[in-house]
């Protein structure tokens, strides 16, 4: 079978650099915390080059090397292609900014970034001979287990919290998946996962509890530098709730420096969240290297409505080395960019997309960022998959229809 000339070396704990085997399953290192795989980063550059990658497929697996699966054969593909970086004339316009950018990652199968990982994850554990694989979710990486499981044949057990929005729900049914709402939050549902591993014989893919969705995330850092042409934006407003892709970019960044692809500058890494729950803003501004769990978390956007992240003192790390900061945004303000963008820009965000256009109103109004500062937004799903206003306006061709009144109507509907 051929190989995918993957270079991982070995997985690494986090806190303490204790080596791990990367060809065997792992969860948390000893100390309980993320292990993050390590790459032979000289025999990497001297096997792959910028040039190549242009005759390759726009898709994630083009950086193969950079990514730990072995054998071809083990790829779990459902189309991840490389998704768009789109102007905001809108966001532009309104904060007097010349490049405002975003990166929409509603493009991925299942709808949403989740893919990114999901795939990696996924490709990694049939490799390693897994059969039935358990997360906690708020929505869409459960519906990105549900797809890739399914593909991989694997079975899928998944836990969301009661007010998950419903179509997530049945997305995540309808794909293959066993799921079940839980009367708790994410961090509840995770403890079921962990608490059932024994009886269940799953492997446990929650976020950051084993090593490879954040090498699929990682993905983002690498094609966001090339779309760029190798210069990173910037600023980086990154919606903010275990942080997987925050702490993969910073890694892919570090990687691509190391193989000479790109500079020592850096982006400065923005963790958003929501006012509701905003566990890593309020360790960033008090100077704390961990953050606390946040009490009765809430918000619309529940993608970022993660009230303890394992990876908290990663996701701080990158913001600080970057010169970045965390923020939070109200619901409102996110709802009202939300439908801004939509309507003004043609861009359908998702919840958590829209909180970092909303953040990026609130941090150019403080000085945080500059307008003339060149700016990178990550909408992190479609927002097909999440409830919008409705529209219950009826004509009836059996009478004769009032031009007058319909452009009247239509005039109220557009302010």
């Amino acid at each position: 079978m051929p190989t995918t000339k993957t270079f991982v070396t070995h997985l690494e704990c986090s806190v303490t650099g204790d080596r791990y085997a990367a060809d065997e399953l792992h969860n948390l290192s000893a100390a309980g915390k993320p292990l993050l795989a390590r790459y032979d980063l000289d025999a990497l550059a001297r096997s792959v080059n910028k040039q190549m990658l242009q005759s390759r497929p726009p898709e994630l697996w083009r950086y193969r090397e950079f990514l730990p699966i072995r054998q071809a054969h083990d790829i779990v593909r459902l189309g991840e292609v490389m998704t768009p970086i789109l102007a905001s004339p809108y966001l532009q316009r309104r904060l007097g900014m010349s490049s405002v950018m975003i990166k929409d990652e509603g493009r991925l199968p299942t709808g949403s970034f989740k893919a990114r990982g999901v795939a990696v994850a996924v490709s990694m554990a049939k490799a390693l001979g897994v059969t039935r694989m358990a997360m906690p979710t708020n929505g869409n990486a459960g519906a990105a287990l549900a797809a890739y499981g399914s593909r991989a044949g694997i079975e899928s057990y998944i836990f969301c919290p009661d007010d998950t929005p419903q179509i997530n729900v049945n997305e995540i049914n309808f794909q293959g998946a066993h799921v079940w709402k839980v009367n708790g939050l994410i961090n509840d549902c995770g403890r079921i996962v962990a608490d059932g591993k024994a009886a269940m014989n799953w492997f446990d893919v929650s976020t950051l509890k084993e090593p490879y969705r954040i090498e699929g995330k990682k993905t983002m850092g690498l094609e966001l530098a090339e779309q760029l042409n190798w210069q990173l934006p910037d600023v980086i407003l990154y919606p903010t709730g275990g942080g997987t892709g925050l702490i993969g970019m910073w890694k892919a960044f570090a990687e691509l420096e190391a193989i000479g692809w790109i500079g020592p500058k850096r982006p400065r890494m923005v963790a958003v969240q929501a006012s509701g729950c905003a566990p890593i803003v309020k360790a960033f501004n008090e100077g704390q290297s961990h953050a606390e769990l946040w009490q009765n978390a809430h918000t619309q956007a529940a993608g970022i409505r993660v009230p303890a992240a394992i990876g908290d003192f990663l996701i701080l790390d990158a913001v600080r080395q970057s010169g970045g900061f965390a923020c939070a945004v109200d619901d409102e303000a996110i709802l009202e960019m939300q439908a801004q963008v939509t309507r003004q820009d043609g861009l359908l965000l998702c919840p958590e997309g829209a909180a970092t256009a909303a953040a990026l109103a609130q941090e150019v109004a403080t000085g945080r960022i500059s307008k003339d500062e060149r700016v990178l937004l990550f909408n992190c799903a479609s927002g097909l998959k999440y409830p919008m206003p409705t529209n219950d306006r009826y004509l009836d061709i059996g009478q004769p229809i009032d031009f007058a009144q319909l452009q009247q109507q239509a005039a109220g509907s557009a302010r």
